[in-house]
């Protein structure tokens, strides 16, 4: 189940004609109350009458609904507030009567604060039902005593009582609250960008992909930035006010993105990901050791290689589910340090070709973050897995059978860490990121089977914009 927020508006009597009505985007069958707010009466009194002409009389909801408005000490121009509560498609074979969706609707509005006591001066509101699997709730913003509820972060807050709302019900999907670890998305002006150029991805994530390749390769800011202009991006550096010669930041672009005036899109490490930032980067590499690559790797420099970090996973899994309640945060350190790995390895088996181990990786990366965007100090065992990492980035691509089968070996153990790291998140209730690590391990799995992915991973090559309702707000994303 999922509570959609609408576009605010100032007209309840459309809103309400709309909702009657036979639907533009759906037929609309049967409609009627089945919830309203405490001391509005009979639900029989308040359903919208059927006149001689067979339309409904909706002037004495209306009025009710609005009276507090226009009673109401400066109340908002757009005091009309529509949300609607749906079921999911593998919820919709479930009968569900009147009076269950409305105690729902009345569980979730209480939540958020919407429904309220008799004895409360609250908001005036109803609950309607044209449909099998979703209500409509329509309420004015204006309470009894004449303030006004302005009803801020209404998204993420009818998020979190729906999915309540759905553990009680023991209904199949249930979608968590934010816990802002997602990464940031590209803005729709950008998406129509690069489908009007031909590109296959916005710069943000062409550029996102290129610089967690060399943070994952890297042991320091200069190394860092010298992979990236190595790997054709412009990077600019940010220097301090008072110090011109200490670098406090980095920005990058795509040589081919530039603006009509023809300047390059630059975008700052925190604008592609919460963790790029070079404070938190200069975090995760300060107790790297310092690395260099041998003249020439031959494929049994390589297989060794694979297997010494296959080892090293192998006992970061355990470390992590031995630690993950004693101590979280050396718990998170590793599971970076694992996520830098497989960036390496997908880029050692795949080279730049977006693969199905791109896309694990891509995908294991939203489960190992931190909330927030906040870097945990390194441990001896995460410094082990950077160092594997920067190891395979250094070994080169992959090319006969005995490199695939140490690969594959690594990619095994990489699954069965993010099993642990699912328990973890499971643990910690960041349920997003535990379905995130879930399906990181099933890509993984079917990596290193051999076979190609039957499912596609929660990341698409071009993200589209977030969903509208009515052309309304944009939905709130789970970072």
């Amino acid at each position: 189940m999922i509570t959609r927020v609408h576009r605010r508006g100032s007209r309840v009597g459309g809103l309400l004609r709309y909702l009657w009505g036979p639907g533009k985007a759906e037929e609309h069958t049967n409609p009627r109350l089945v919830a309203a707010w405490d001391g509005a009466g009979p639900l029989t009194d308040l359903e919208p009458k059927v006149t001689t002409t067979g339309k409904r009389d909706f002037r004495s909801l209306t009025a009710l609904l609005e009276q507090p408005v226009r009673a109401g000490y400066r109340p908002p121009k757009k005091f009309v507030w529509h949300a609607s509560m749906r079921l999911a498609p593998e919820d919709r074979h479930r009968t569900i009567s009147d009076s269950t969706w409305a105690n729902m609707a009345v569980q979730m509005l209480t939540e958020v604060g919407i429904a309220t006591a008799a004895t409360d001066a609250g908001l005036r509101w109803i609950a309607m039902r044209h449909a099998d699997d979703h209500v409509h709730i329509v309420a004015t913003l204006v309470r009894e005593d004449g303030r006004t509820n302005w009803m801020r972060n209404d998204y993420p807050r009818c998020v979190k009582a729906t999915y309540n709302v759905a553990r009680r019900y023991n209904l199949h999907r249930r979608v968590p609250p934010a816990d802002r670890t997602a990464r940031r998305r590209p803005h729709p002006v950008e998406v129509s960008k690069a489908r009007r150029t031909g590109r296959a991805q916005t710069p943000r994530d062409e550029l996102r992909r290129r610089v967690r390749k060399a943070v994952a390769a890297a042991g320091a800011e200069e190394e860092f930035f010298a992979r990236l202009r190595e790997d054709g991006v412009l990077v600019r550096l940010r220097h301090s006010s008072t110090d011109p010669e200490k670098v406090t930041g980095y920005a990058v672009a795509l040589p081919g993105a530039r603006t009509a005036s023809g300047q390059p899109v630059y975008f700052g490490g925190g604008r592609l990901a919460p963790d790029m930032t070079l404070p938190k980067l200069r975090l995760r590499w300060s107790s790297s050791t310092p690395l260099t690559a041998a003249p020439t790797v031959g494929r049994a420099e390589r297989v060794e290689a694979m297997r010494q970090a296959a080892k090293v996973v192998t006992a970061a899994a355990g470390d992590i589910r031995r630690d993950a309640h004693a101590a979280p945060g050396q718990a998170q350190a590793i599971a970076v340090a694992a996520a830098d790995l497989l960036t390496s390895l997908a880029y050692a088996v795949e080279g730049d070709r977006r693969g199905p181990l791109h896309r694990a990786g891509e995908v294991f990366d939203r489960a190992a973050r931190d909330l927030y965007g906040r870097v945990r100090p390194s441990t001896s065992r995460s410094q082990e897995m950077r160092a594997m990492s920067r190891l395979v980035a250094l070994m080169g691509r992959i090319s006969g059978d005995d490199d695939a089968i140490a690969a594959l070996a690594l990619v095994m153990e990489l699954a069965r860490l993010a099993d642990a790291l699912e328990q973890l998140r499971q643990a910690q209730q960041r349920l997003h990121q535990a379905e995130a690590a879930r399906a990181a391990a099933d890509g993984l799995r079917v990596v290193a089977g051999g076979r190609q992915p039957v499912v596609t991973l929660p990341l698409t090559v071009t993200p589209t914009p977030e969903p509208t309702v009515g052309g309304g707000r944009r939905a709130a994303r789970g970072r």
